[in-house]
């Protein structure tokens, strides 16, 4: 299985962003995936899928989140909810440039797991120009994992204050929210690189992120996929169903994984969850123009 290469991009404001990136062995590759991970997760959690998608002759581009992963500084902070926004723009916007430089253009889609699922909604509806294809695996859109009434008046209250550097512990400190494997609730429990905390300012940026999500689904016009775990304890199934239905794109398709809890990743039939993808991408690769 292919490995990865760690990557450096530097964001806009000099921030610089720590990733793995697959390249497949045969060039050019027949599509590139930007991928965007969870709150608490990073890109070396799907070491195994990103390894199948390269292998299946896809460059995947997995840059942490800043704060997050390998990335050290400001750890689980952002300033606001555009800088978030911004970093995926930033990276798409050069990986289609240097497509059009290299006269071998291929289509981008943009993948998202998890919270990163928020935050790829708002992406797609805002630069459809940039993704010929987006795929949401068990996204955050739609949790039951959410803050109380009095959580959020606080944060309010917080941000009324001044005291955005406030950090806060992420309510998913449960191995077992993320699957029922005991060696993955192992890897998860001591994973060094994982998030735990993030700040109120983050928190003020997710909130807003959230009221854009509902905005988006009018917006997304390109061919979209959705993968959804059945036992998922964080995702709400019934309201992101509902809200995929809600997207414009004439191209959609939706997969249930009855038995499979949240991350997928990290289940027992994930050869044939990648492979469903794997499938839905060269459909796509074989038969969409490129933007």
């Amino acid at each position: 299985m292919s490995e990865p290469a760690i990557e450096e991009f530097v964001a806009s404001d000099n921030y610089r962003l720590q990733g793995r990136v697959w390249s497949p062995v045969e060039e050019p590759p027949r599509g590139t995936l930007v991928v965007l991970h969870g709150i608490q997760s990073h890109s070396g959690w799907y070491d195994y899928s990103c390894g199948q998608l390269c292998d299946a002759g896809y460059r995947v581009c997995f840059f942490d989140r800043r704060g997050s992963g390998l990335n050290q500084k400001e750890r689980g902070h952002v300033a606001h909810w555009r800088r978030l926004v911004q970093d995926v723009v930033q990276l798409l916007t050069r990986i289609r440039y240097q497509q059009k430089q290299s006269q071998q253009q291929r289509p981008i889609f943009l993948q998202a797991m998890s919270w990163g699922g928020k935050l790829a909604v708002v992406v797609a509806a805002q630069r459809p120009d940039l993704i010929d294809g987006l795929a949401l695996l068990y996204p955050g859109i739609k949790a039951k994992v959410k803050p109380t009434p009095f959580q959020k008046f606080q944060l309010t209250l917080a941000a009324l204050l001044g005291i955005e550097q406030k950090r806060i512990e992420i309510p998913l400190n449960d191995p077992a929210l993320f699957t029922g494997e005991a060696a993955y609730q192992d890897f998860i429990r001591t994973d060094s690189l994982a998030l735990r905390h993030v700040t109120v300012s983050f928190l003020q940026a997710n909130r807003a992120l959230d009221r854009l999500v509902d905005e988006a689904a009018g917006q997304i016009s390109c061919p979209t996929l959705c993968q959804l775990a059945g036992r998922d304890q964080i995702i709400d199934n019934a309201a992101t169903e509902a809200y995929f239905q809600r997207i414009v794109a004439d191209q959609k398709q939706l997969i249930h994984y009855p038995e499979a809890r949240h991350t997928l990743e990290f289940e027992p039939n994930r050869e044939q969850i990648v492979m469903d993808y794997v499938d839905w991408l060269a459909d796509l690769s074989s038969s969409r123009p490129i933007s």
